[in-house]
């Protein structure tokens, strides 16, 4: 009976023990670690802060896999293992690895001018017809913001294509392609002959170019790459992304400053001219920003403002600054990140923040429209941009961890 007495006690402390490691267990680990994906950016020295800090929970370390594969610009493909008491693997993504990646800080504004991929849809118009005004038949409702690819298996590059292509049908039926958040269409069109310009149309308001304002936020060292925005040039009737075609980046200059209130957002009035004075082109126009190379870095980068890259998973909330051009000279402003998200994919919206620096708050009352793409800086080193404001509070916006910028490659 004693035996059975002390059995008993043994297995009732051995589960108490059990539970009070689980939870310890529990409390001292991030579980976000398995919400890591592949292709964040991590130096040696952010992989040694990572453990000192114990980022993951004390009981979780992490080491790279193996040398890595060496991919250029300073860069290599590795795989980086969490492990549990450095025994058990619980997670392994892929990572870039870097000595120190080093790119040139942005901030200043930069006007766009962009060439469009297809013809962006406005809109619908009649044609004055001799049997009336009409609106051209289709086989398909055409919708504002459907991006024009093809007509009659032709690229369509410009507007002109079109009107090469109409003047050819002689009013048969056309076919033409379309993009319509990233799925292709096929319509059958019949032009109409316009009385008046004795022309074929098809009763369509569309445009092949855009422009925009945004905030360069850095250029590669080596390869002159550039980021900025850290989210899409859309068309501003429709909202469409602006596919890109071809297009070219230009010095802003800075006019004036609407300042931001609570449900109305500020904005930056800037002014640029297009013509031979580009600084570089546009190759990219994505969710994630407009990307290209600058052929001239004089007048859009301080050479001797440079930084590391951070990657995602060296974010925290915390003090941190952003860098922009708003006073008319490029300055850093204090900051506070609320939040950083662990995201399975690209986002605009990776971490919240709010400004906390008073000369920015009496200059602007927070983020404007036209501050995208300011480069967002933690412990020295870049780790994001800004992309948005809040309608409801002028004082705190959203940022893009730089690693989904640096996704997008350019040549």
């Amino acid at each position: 009976m004693k035996n059975n007495l002390f059995k008993k006690v043994v297995i009732k402390s051995f589960g108490v023990l059990l539970c009070i490691a689980f939870v310890t267990l529990i409390v001292n680990t991030d579980f976000s670690v398995f919400s890591l994906t592949n292709g964040s950016y991590i130096s040696y020295e952010q992989l040694n802060e990572l453990n000192e800090n114990a980022r993951f929970g004390k009981f979780i370390s992490a080491s790279l896999a193996d040398e890595g594969i060496d991919v250029g610009n300073g860069l290599k493909k590795s795989k980086l293992k969490f492990k549990l008491f450095g025994l058990f693997t619980v997670k392994e993504v892929g990572v870039n690895v870097s000595d120190g990646k080093e790119v040139y800080v942005g901030g200043i504004p930069l006007g766009f001018a962009l060439d469009t991929k297809g013809v962006i849809v406005i809109g619908e118009n009649s044609v004055n017809t001799q049997h009336g005004s009409i609106i051209p038949e289709k086989s398909e409702e055409v919708l504002a913001g459907d991006i024009l690819t093809k007509i009659n298996d032709n690229e369509i590059t410009s507007v002109e294509i079109i009107k090469q292509e109409l003047e050819k049908s002689n009013g048969s039926v056309i076919k033409v392609k379309a993009m319509r958040k990233d799925k292709e269409y096929e319509f059958s069109l019949k032009p109409a002959l316009d009385v008046e310009s004795g022309k074929y149309k098809l009763g369509l308001w569309v445009r092949d170019d855009a422009s925009g304002i945004g905030t360069l936020t850095y250029v590669d060292k080596q390869s002159k790459a550039y980021g900025a925005l850290g989210h899409a040039i859309t068309d501003f009737e429709t909202g469409a992304v602006v596919p890109v075609q071809d297009g070219k980046i230009y010095n802003c200059s800075l006019i004036g400053i609407n300042k931001g209130k609570k449900g109305k957002p500020g904005e930056l009035r800037c002014l640029f001219l297009q013509g031979k004075n580009s600084k570089g082109d546009v190759q990219l126009n994505t969710s994630s920003g407009v990307f290209g190379k600058v052929e001239t870095t004089q007048g859009i980068i301080d050479e001797n403002l440079v930084a590391t890259i951070g990657g995602r998973m060296s974010v925290k909330p915390g003090p941190a600054k952003i860098v922009s051009s708003v006073s008319g000279v490029r300055e850093e402003y204090e900051i506070e990140i609320i939040k950083a998200n662990y995201q399975s994919k690209s986002s605009d919206k990776s971490l919240v923040f709010r400004v906390k620096d008073k000369r920015l708050l009496s200059l602007t009352g927070g983020i404007l429209q036209g501050m995208s793409g300011s480069p967002i800086l933690q412990d020295g080193k870049l780790i994001g941009a800004v992309t948005h404001v809040f309608l409801n509070d002028p004082t705190k916006g959203y940022g893009i961890y730089v690693d989904w910028m640096l996704e997008n490659k350019v040549i």
